[in-house]
């Protein structure tokens, strides 16, 4: 008998003696319906926890990312059209006299950038913060935030949130990044039509839709004029008019060492070789010092929203010589929609005025910023004229507010590969140490990103990216009691501090565009596949094939 017989012979006789032997898997763990259903009753909770209002300004003024003054008051900004005597007597008709003594009420200066004592800026209405060290009303989180109310039937709360800001274009001259006074040289990605029309879609009036109108069009100004206008193309980039570093990055982002953003980012320049842009615009190696321009990108980096990434280079400082494609995507939807909005109270001449914009933005977009070989949507360097090609998840910010054509929209469908991980979709596809590269995901972006692929046909796999995403926001609710900013969506945890490097390394809690893109996500999946966001083990991501 041959040996190869031989132990076949053997193995037969082994397995034949224990008929018994089984082979098993551990089975997919699995939520319950009832676990599910106290993460969604967590959510409706968290909108009136972090809920902010004027008889609560002893709350709402306290800055996690700063120090009280030495008598523990905080300052309490107000726009120099308002009456601050009468505001006083209105919030103390509001507030407990314990609590009003809590604050200290101030006219703002003339010259904003003369501040030294930082703090709130007023708001008329009640708002939503998103949480932990953001105990403010944030300019881009409030659209998603916004969404989640209006799908939980939070109406007057959705409403006031679009009020907010309608205050902020009038007396504060833009919506702000949020309402502290460190920020009243920037806003944040426009989301504002969106927001109007999701409440006039809800509770439709004509009347109030007519309102809005002078603000959007003042809005609308603040980022198609300079310095936001790039006239090479007529695009628009992101631009903060204050100089100097963030004064909330000095005060709220340092490390165990006591080393704050800017201490890091001159340790990188002095130990590495940077090769995105020139780092003479931006580092003096001889003295070790960060330039103006410096801080000019690095505030105008934190107006995008992306803060940080190396998205336009380490730290995205040269952003300031970008035409970002979320941006001006966002700006062909507010023409879109302020097209609507006229044609809604009856101006159709202007409606054709914003309709023309829309259609111009979109040209330049199409024929600037995509990538045919690539099949991605890139940024555009308006100086080099050149597209960097940075895969980033913004590539489908064209997709969601529809100005891909079906061919683009398969391309980029095509690429899903390079962002698809088994908890959802990456920022980036590079691992760099900042909150807005790989191995992370954030609610905003998914949420985008999925909507994108149901606008053009690609449901089974938003279906599927869902499925993943809300899964992985599930298991860790079960295991830590609480919803949170961001994932790591390659290892499906929300454990995240080990893998940062720059900004800071906490992962806040609350989290309001998290709970809102949840119930929105949950709210698209068809019934069948709801099941599959029980899997706390996510679904499986098909691999590429082979070529």
């Amino acid at each position: 008998m041959s040996k190869l017989k031989y132990f076949f012979l053997l193995t037969a006789i082994v397995l034949l003696s224990f008929p018994t032997l089984t082979f098993s898997v551990a089975p997919p763990q699995k939520a319950s319906a009832e676990q599910l259903q106290a993460l969604q009753r967590y959510i409706k909770q968290s909108w009136h926890t972090l809920q902010r209002s004027n008889a609560q300004l002893a709350q709402a003024a306290p800055d996690p990312k700063f120090k009280p003054r030495a008598d523990g008051r905080w300052p309490v900004y107000f726009s120099r059209r308002e009456n601050i005597k009468q505001i006083e007597q209105s919030l103390r008709s509001q507030m407990p006299a314990e609590e009003f003594a809590k604050i200290e009420l101030r006219q703002l200066p003339d010259d904003a950038s003369q501040i030294r004592e930082h703090g709130l800026l007023y708001l008329p209405y009640p708002y939503v913060v998103p949480g932990g060290r953001f105990n403010e009303m944030y300019g881009w989180d409030s659209y998603f935030t916004q969404v989640g109310l209006v799908q939980d039937g939070e109406m007057a709360l959705a409403k006031n949130m679009v009020e907010n800001f309608l205050y902020q274009i009038d007396h504060y001259g833009r919506i702000l990044n949020a309402n502290r006074t460190y920020y009243l040289s920037r806003s944040q990605p426009p989301f504002l039509t969106q927001m109007i029309l999701n409440v006039h879609r809800k509770q439709p009036d004509k009347a109030w839709l007519q309102s809005t109108i002078p603000a959007i069009e003042k809005y609308y100004r603040f980022w198609t004029e300079e310095p936001h206008l790039t006239k090479e193309t007529g695009l628009s980039r992101y631009f903060d008019v204050g100089n100097g570093p963030a004064p909330e990055v000095l005060s709220g982002e340092r490390d165990a060492e006591g080393r704050d953003h800017y201490d890091l980012v001159k340790d990188y320049y002095r130990k590495h070789e940077v090769k995105d842009y020139d780092l003479t615009q931006y580092y003096d190696k001889a003295k070790d010092q960060l330039s103006d321009l410096f801080y000019k990108g690095d505030r105008s980096m934190r107006e995008s929203g992306f803060d940080p990434s190396n998205r336009f280079g380490p730290f995205s400082v040269d952003i300031i010589h970008y035409d970002p494609v979320c941006l001006n995507s966002l700006l062909y939807l507010m023409e879109a929609d302020t097209a609507e909005i006229m044609r809604m109270v009856g101006n159709v001449r202007e409606a054709r005025v914003w309709t023309n914009r829309a259609q111009q933005r979109r040209q330049t977009v199409n024929r600037l910023m995509w990538d045919e070989k690539d099949g991605l949507y890139y940024d555009y360097s308006f100086t080099e004229k050149r597209l960097r090609r940075y895969p980033f998840i913004t590539t489908f910010y064209p997709l969601w507010v529809g100005l891909a054509d079906k061919q683009q929209a398969a391309r980029v469908v095509a690429n899903l590969h390079l962002f698809e991980k088994p908890g959802g979709l990456l920022t980036s596809t590079q691992v760099t140490g900042s909150q807005w590269d790989a191995p992370f995901g954030w609610a905003p972006t998914e949420m985008i990103a999925i909507e994108g692929l149901r606008r053009y046909g690609y449901n089974r796999e938003a279906d599927r990216i869902t499925a993943n995403f809300l899964s992985l926001i599930l298991k860790e609710f079960i295991q830590h009691n609480t919803i949170v900013e961001k994932y790591d969506v390659e290892r499906r945890e929300s454990e995240v501090s080990a893998g940062l490097k720059f900004g800071y390394k906490s992962n806040e809690i609350g989290f309001g565009w998290t709970n809102a893109a949840f119930l929105q996500l949950y709210a698209l999946l068809p019934e069948r596949e709801k099941q599959n966001v029980l899997a706390l083990d996510g679904l499986p991501v098909p691999q590429r094939k082979a070529h």
